[in-house]
């Protein structure tokens, strides 16, 4: 039997145990969560914000097989390696065959006057959206109507911001970029999709740098003085590497791992928020959950007392994490954003197709190579995200008209026609969810759409699949038995 201690009850660290319980039955596997919460879908936290969720209904399913065992509240301190132990908080020892780190991230807190008191507590006005603890202190501060400032205008500062105006929340954004979202868009979308977040009530301040928080005001770099009744604080994440660091382990922006997710003790693996693969950090839920499939097939057939060396999983074969290609999709209400691959960087040897009608918040611009997706930004273009999408994740050819493409007039088939649609097509991409999936679990007996979610987990992860998912289980109904999965074709290299 094999002892495996996973540190984190996060989406990674919970992905893993799930997969582990139903593949490695034999093992005794210990989850140990610092939050007292039990584990909980974070992408749902701006649902709650805006107050169209409670919090409870972000919980995820409790881990319940024999074998597995979650203690909340439960910090783990330090990593005795020679004698293979970890120590938490509370005194307890847990050893282990294999330790798993999911320690996740934690919000980065800018250097602002005022924001952190002496004690390292955020301010009593000041809220930092990471946690579903957060998320509920956000809720005992907010005042329907009062005026909101959001500091950073990333991905979930811009959703953060939507979800305030949903509890009529006048809205600020204050961004150090030169424009909303500038890691995943250039100047152009950038500017329509400030003029889309105004129609809502948010003024956007880009180019701009917080210098003091009074409590009850932000204070600006250029004299601008803007009064809040709150301030919340999305300005990026760090990786949680404490741990790893105190224990010798190599640590770079996050814990330095292989395509197996192997540090340099054997050991010991990481995944998810924390983990650093060939150089780059991901703050996504698909790829912890590609990693933690990944990680579970190797685990599952680790020996509990030899070593297993990170570059040759177990049992000499097996795929390593290769990494998961690029998608957001902005979960900000009556906002129809997606962003692939590249997005709107410049591809060398690309062909750049835009589509732009900013007046109307539109605006849409597609890279082609050799005739293939491999970036897109689309922005209140609905009619196009499945089309693109499917085109982008099978590396399949792009119609010779882009630009009807583009305006959902020349749409792949299938695309929209769950009965044409093809079997390996990815529906619930946090989860890898096909269309294949879908109908397997259907004819082995999930039948309603909850159902079909709590079988293949698909729209558990942003949410941004339910309307296919519904779409294909009313299909299903009407099909009855003549749905059946189909034979996988391999998808064209990219």
């Amino acid at each position: 039997m094999s002892r495996i201690v996973i540190v984190g009850n996060g989406p990674a660290g919970y992905r893993l145990a799930q997969l582990l319980g139903a593949r490695a039955p034999e093992s005794d596997i210990t989850v140990l969560g610092e939050e007292r919460e039990p584990a909980y879908n974070r992408v749902l936290l701006t649902d709650v914000v805006a107050g169209r969720l409670a919090a409870e209904r972000t919980h995820l399913t409790p881990l319940d097989r024999a074998g597995v065992r979650v203690r909340t509240g439960v910090a783990a301190v330090g990593i005795d390696r020679h004698r293979r132990v970890v120590r938490a908080a509370d005194g307890s020892l847990h050893p282990y065959d294999h330790l798993v780190l999911a320690t996740g991230a934690r919000s980065f807190l800018p250097p602002v006057s005022g924001l952190v008191g002496a004690d390292g507590a955020l301010a009593p006005r000041a809220v930092a959206v990471r946690t579903l603890a957060d998320g509920r202190r956000l809720e005992r501060l907010l005042r329907e109507g009062g005026r909101a400032v959001v500091l950073g205008g990333g991905v979930l500062g811009v959703e953060i911001a939507r979800a305030l105006t949903e509890r009529d929340c006048k809205v600020d954004v204050v961004h150090r970029g030169p424009h909303v979202m500038d890691g995943q868009l250039g100047p152009d979308a950038g500017r329509v999709l400030s003029s889309v977040l105004e129609r809502f009530g948010i003024r956007v301040l880009a180019g701009r740098t917080a210098t003091a928080w009074t409590g009850d005001r932000l204070e600006l770099d250029d004299g601008t003085e803007l009064p809040a009744d709150l301030l919340v604080v999305s300005a990026g994440a760090v990786p949680e590497v404490e741990l790893a660091r105190r224990a010798g382990l190599r640590v770079g922006r996050g814990i330095v791992v292989d395509a197996y997710l192997c540090t340099e003790d054997p050991r010991i693996r990481a995944l998810g928020d924390c983990a650093e693969v060939e150089g780059r950090v991901s703050g996504l839920v698909a790829p912890a959950w590609e990693q933690a499939e990944v990680l579970a097939g190797v685990l599952a057939e680790a020996p509990a007392g030899g070593d297993l060396a990170g570059e040759v999983p177990a049992g000499g074969g097996g795929r390593g994490y290769a990494g998961t290609p690029a998608l957001t999709r902005l979960k900000a209400r009556d906002v129809d954003l997606v962003v692939l691959g590249e997005g709107d960087r410049e591809v060398p040897g690309s062909e750049v197709v835009t589509v732009a009608d900013a007046a109307r918040g539109r605006y849409a611009r597609m890279s082609v190579r050799g005739d293939r997706v491999v970036g897109a930004v689309l922005l209140g273009f609905p009619g196009c995200v499945a089309a693109v999408s499917q085109l982008f994740d099978a590396a399949a050819p792009v119609p010779a008209d882009r630009i009807a493409l583009l305006v959902g007039a020349g749409a792949v088939d299938g695309t929209a026609d769950p009965a044409a649609l093809p079997g390996q097509a990815v529906v619930c991409r946090c989860n890898n969810v096909t269309k294949n999936d879908l109908v397997a679990a259907w004819r082995a007996g999930a039948r309603e759409r909850s159902a079909l979610v709590r079988a293949t987990r698909a729209t558990t992860g942003c949410g941004g699949c339910g309307d296919a998912v519904a779409d294909l289980c009313r299909w299903l109904g009407a099909a009855d038995g003549e749905a059946r999965p189909e034979p996988m074709r391999p998808a064209l290299a990219r």
